[in-house]
């Protein structure tokens, strides 16, 4: 199966360094980090050039795969990546990292599910109820990792089968 191009959402300070991790595993193909300096440059630009940033860094993508840290659930960036991912018919799933080490050899506490601040359609239901969020199993920072490098391309797979189907 050829890799997929997905888009990735965290919550950048403190997720940084873990969804670089995440990235390394080339499971998948995600968009290029961003750096400090770019990201200030295109905050400046406020909320028009933040929104234009998301859909151009999305553009040919075929799934959002938001990596969920301590703080990432109802931030204003996370849900509008999400919900823009989901309204342009893109496979969306959570990956939680809270138990990946940051660049200081820390792990943090694990977040709610940002799926479950998000509102599907008119139904009542939270997207939640449909999209997948998956927590790695292990103990360490090296067993969750590894989870994640076998299991992130099948869970993409079935994200985009997600979406096809609701």
């Amino acid at each position: 199966m050829p890799k997929r191009n997905c888009f990735y959402s965290f919550h950048y300070l403190p997720d940084n360094w873990r969804a670089g991790t995440v990235r390394s595993i080339g499971a998948i193909d995600g968009n290029k980090p961003t750096s400090d300096n770019n990201w200030e440059t295109v905050k400046k630009g406020g909320d028009a050039a933040i929104k234009k940033w998301i859909a151009d860094e999305m553009s040919g993508k075929s799934c959002v795969v938001v990596l969920v840290g301590s703080n990432t659930a109802d931030r204003k960036w996370i849900n509008h990546e999400i919900v823009k991912g989901w309204d342009d018919g893109k496979g969306v799933v959570g990956i939680y990292v809270h138990g990946l080490k940051d660049s200081g050899g820390n792990t943090s506490s694990k977040g709610n599910n940002p799926f479950d601040y998000i509102g599907y359609g008119n139904s009542g239901k939270k997207l939640s109820s449909i999209v997948k969020c998956y927590n790695p199993t292990g103990s360490t920072s090296q067993e969750k990792y590894d989870w994640i490098s076998k299991h992130l391309a099948n869970a993409v797979e079935e994200a985009i089968e997600i979406r096809k189907n609701n």
